[in-house]
């Protein structure tokens, strides 16, 4: 088990907040064995990557704003992210150089066209299943640094699990639509990708995910209102169909009958209403 901080955003760069989240996971029984790695310690791994798919010539600069991009289509289902249209990839060189006098551009990579077969990532989630993505429809060229030089998750995540070693990926069903680009990204890089399992999501009764600036619970006030880690654990665990209900349970006590297939059997997302921890 890998922790890895994934602080790219100078917004989320704090090591107060990272000492708090792993005060947390421990406080919940939750541990690993490598790191902590700070992403925002590692812009020279990704600059390398970087100069490799650009080496491929897969890599042009996108002058696009925003607003630009959501004038001209519709997010993803999955995600939120929009379908590129290609609108910068056949500028010439020129053309590059006057907007360039304009505005600091974002860096995009090349995805196949529609009717290349190399651009079809298919994978088998843990959880959801069989899964296949056309990149050119799905998301079309996507970005791997925005225009502040900040590199971007896709690029950062894949180049992370493969330098580390990573051999399982577990996270939240919101991340499905991640896996296409990562494992498109680990291909051009010549990295074997690992598995994927993608778990549901607690939510609030009106579906929104749980957040602090929608003024949700974090584990903090739960602790400060004495609501016990088994508590959490227990009912985390019954959601998803490995525990009983009422059970108050440890991470390791789930050990001996953890079960991708009855997590798979659970795949709608959990309503974390006012009964949810009682």
């Amino acid at each position: 088990m890998v922790m890895r901080i994934e602080d790219l955003d100078p917004r989320a760069q704090s090591q107060e907040r990272a000492q708090l989240l792993m005060k947390d996971l421990a406080w919940l029984g939750l541990d690993w064995d490598e790191g902590p790695y700070y992403q925002s310690e590692r812009t020279e791994v990704y600059q390398d990557a970087l100069a490799a798919l650009t080496a491929q010539g897969l890599t042009y600069p996108c002058f696009c704003t925003r607003s630009q991009l959501h004038a001209a289509s519709a997010p993803h289902a999955s995600d939120g992210t929009y379908v590129y249209q290609g609108t910068c990839r056949g500028l010439s060189a020129g053309e590059v150089q006057r907007r360039m006098t304009e505005r600091q551009p974002a860096t995009r990579l090349r995805v196949p066209d529609k009717d290349d077969p190399l651009g079809v990532i298919c994978f088998d989630d843990a959880v959801y299943g069989r899964q296949s993505e056309v990149l050119a429809t799905e998301c079309g060229d996507f970005l791997v640094r925005r225009s502040d030089g900040v590199f971007a998750y896709q690029l950062a995540v894949a180049v992370d699990d493969a330098l580390m070693g990573v051999t399982q990926v577990t996270r939240g069903r919101d991340l499905l639509g991640s896996v296409a680009r990562q494992m498109y990204i680990l291909r051009l890089l010549g990295y074997a990708p690992p598995s994927y399992a993608h778990v549901p999501l607690l939510v609030a009764s009106d579906g929104r995910r749980l957040s602090k600036r929608e003024r949700d619970l974090d584990l903090g006030a739960l602790r400060e209102a004495g609501v016990s880690a088994h508590r959490i654990i227990g009912r985390l665990a019954q959601s998803v169909g490995l525990a009983e209900q009422g059970e108050d349970l440890s991470p390791q006590d789930l050990l001996s009958r953890f079960s991708w297939k009855t997590i798979s059997a659970h795949q709608a997302d959990i309503v974390a209403d006012s009964n949810f921890l009682a």
